[in-house]
Order: structure tokens, then sequence, then C-alpha cells
């Protein structure tokens, strides 16, 4: 139930965003921010005011070019701090961390002891493994955008079904 300690707590006034991080959220969320590497150059961006321009980015919708200048690093610095954190599996150790937290906070363990499975979740795995996308060649039109198409392939399939790929013309990459 929403009351007015909940909007005390929640409430943000004064400079920023309403997406910026608060004092408590950064000290929670700062532990699970990766240092910069050893031996590399030492980081001379502030990393609350990425993830601030992140949360920005991602409550707005807008685009990374239309992220305001006045108070978070350059567009391209925080696109390639997401991106890298995105590769290298930062948010999901903090998600983790955070769901873990969550659920001891609410009286759970902080792991899971049962699933839930509906009939639509059991079809869907059924259906087989992880899907891979190949460049294929295709002996179509003389068009450019017809001759290169995704193919799907499912790993580790010996059928000879449709969803084999063919044998002759894979390319690399894209023509």
């Amino acid at each position: 139930m929403w009351t007015e300690e909940h909007r005390r707590i929640y409430q943000r006034e004064g400079a920023g965003y309403p997406s910026d991080l608060r004092d408590a959220e950064w000290e929670r969320l700062a532990p699970l921010i990766p240092e910069a590497l050893p031996g590399s150059r030492p980081r001379k961006t502030d990393m609350r005011a990425a993830i601030n321009a992140i949360l920005y980015v991602l409550r707005t919708g807008c685009p990374w070019r239309y992220l305001p200048r006045d108070s978070f690093p350059p567009r391209s610095t925080v696109y390639n701090i997401f991106r890298k954190f995105q590769r290298e599996g930062v948010w999901e150790a903090i998600w983790a961390e955070l769901h873990m937290a969550l659920r001891e906070r609410t009286g759970r363990e902080a792991s899971p002891s049962a699933a839930v499975l509906d009939s639509q979740s059991v079809k869907s795995a059924e259906k087989g493994a992880v899907t891979t996308a190949r460049w294929v060649m295709t002996p179509a039109s003389g068009s450019r955008a017809a001759k290169s198409t995704v193919w799907s392939t499912v790993k580790g399939c010996r059928c000879e079904s449709s969803s084999t790929r063919p044998k002759s013309r894979i390319a690399a990459g894209p023509a």
C-alpha cells in the first residue's frame, strides 16, 4: 500500500533528473560496478553520472543522440559503457544481486526453491536447441538484398529437415 512514508522515501527533489540514483541507491550499486582493468589507463568518467545517463535513456526511451549534455558524460562514452556492461554480463550480475537482496528483505530465501511451468513453456522448450543465424547466399534474383539472407539453423541438428542449412554457397558474412 502506498503511504506517506513511501512518498517521503521515493520523492525525488533537487537538482538532476527523476531517473537519477539517490545516494543510498548508489551506495548499493557502486560495489557491483567493475573497476578499470589493472594496467590500463585510469578511468576519467564519473561512473555514477554514466549510470544516471543510462537510466535516463532507459526511462525516457530517447535515442542516445538526444542525451542531454548538461549533466551527463558524452553520449558515445555512455553508450560504450552500456554495451561493455552488456557484453561482460555486468547487468545480469547487478540484477541477480538486487533480486537476491529483495527476496531476503521480504523474508524469503535468496534463491527460489520452486518454479512453475505452464504448458506453453514446456511446448516451446521441446522444439529444439538454440538457433544461430548464418549468412547464406541464395541463388535468387540480381538485387543485393535478395542475394544475402539470414538462414536460421539449429545447433547440433543432424536431421534432413528444412531447418538444416543448404550444402552450397555459404558465405562467412554479408555480401
